[in-house]
């Protein structure tokens, strides 16, 4: 894994994957590198040395690439076309130097030099919220959504903010070796292995009226009791709240319906369950709330793409090969 630095990067976020990936006992080697190895100016008043130069990214079976400070032509407030400033030769020529066969993965506002560099044309993508607008009309051919955490699409994955970041590595992690290898490094990290809903959590906006706790009692119930036929109106009246209330007070804390969300968890649960045990598919179903193998196959499906089986064998491979 190789982490590209670019001019007027984010310390925090340069650290990202070096510390994330580098918890999780030796499965990854994480090196630095610079367009021309010479030390990198960033975002503070700081320079970082580091020890290699672009060459290094033909030897990655990923690239890391964090954010930096991007100059751009317009702004959320003026009409018209806005565009990003074009890519320095050197940062062309780098991304030149990737295998095809590696990921590229993109943290916060990095997706601008995939975008720039044509990486992310007819793709799905993200970003931070509150650079989407320019986003959106510099790279019209991007599929932009700007309401979740990271996008996976294979070869090419982005992520929003710093801590989607962190969010998008150990989805990595529990990608190349399961939930439990995840799990481990986010308590290492101290960091939830899993965050609820998406950036629209995180949108500046008005503070709801306080009129009660919130709905994180009730979340913390539903989690607990995810093998029931939960409905809204339960855990609407868990939080002694109208079910218009609840829906709407649950949008504005977690980014996503109270439907959604419960499908999220139960998807996740199944996922662990499957990596875990033994257990048949139809046992698992009952486990986690839904009503038939069936429904769980086709909402798994519709989640990663994988039957519950094909995703077992997967992962109970990968596990088998880390034990030899």
């Amino acid at each position: 894994m190789v982490v590209l630095a670019l001019d007027g990067v984010y310390p925090f976020e340069l650290g990202i994957a070096n510390r994330v990936f580098g918890s999780a006992d030796g499965r990854y080697e994480v090196l630095t590198c610079s367009v021309d190895g010479h030390p990198v100016r960033t975002e503070g008043d700081f320079s970082i040395a580091v020890t290699y130069d672009a060459d290094i990214l033909r030897t990655a079976d990923t690239v890391v690439i964090p954010p930096c400070h991007i100059g751009l032509a317009g702004c959320p407030d003026e009409p018209g076309e806005v565009s990003i400033l074009a890519l320095p030769q050197q940062v062309s020529d780098a991304l030149e130097l990737i295998r095809p066969i590696a990921r590229t993965v993109s943290i916060c506002t990095a997706a601008f030099v995939l975008a720039a560099a044509g990486r992310l044309d007819d793709r799905p993508a993200t970003t931070h919220w509150n650079l989407a607008d320019i986003f959106r009309r510099a790279f019209p051919r991007v599929r932009l959504d700007p309401d979740v955490l990271y996008v996976d699409d294979g070869d090419i994955l982005t992520s929003a903010g710093a801590s989607a970041g962190i969010d998008l590595c150990l989805h990595l992690i529990r990608k190349d070796h399961g939930s439990e290898a995840a799990n481990t490094v986010a308590r290492r990290c101290v960091v939830p292995p899993w965050r609820e809903g998406g950036q629209a959590q995180y949108i500046e906006q008005p503070v709801p009226t306080q009129t009660s706790a919130g709905t994180a009692a009730a979340r913390h119930w539903a989690l607990e009791n995810l093998h029931l036929p939960l409905t809204m109106s339960d855990l609407a009246e868990r939080s002694r709240m109208s079910g218009r209330t609840f829906a709407r007070r649950f949008r504005d804390e977690v980014g996503t319906s109270p439907g959604r969300w419960l499908i999220q968890q139960r998807v996740f649960r199944a996922r662990e369950l499957l990596e875990s045990t033994d257990l048949p598919v139809d046992r698992i179903a009952a486990e986690v709330g839904f009503a038939t193998g069936t429904s769980l196959r086709q909402h798994l499906h519709e989640a990663i793409g994988v039957a519950p089986l094909t995703y077992r064998r997967t992962f109970r491979t990968r596990a088998d090969q880390l034990s030899r």
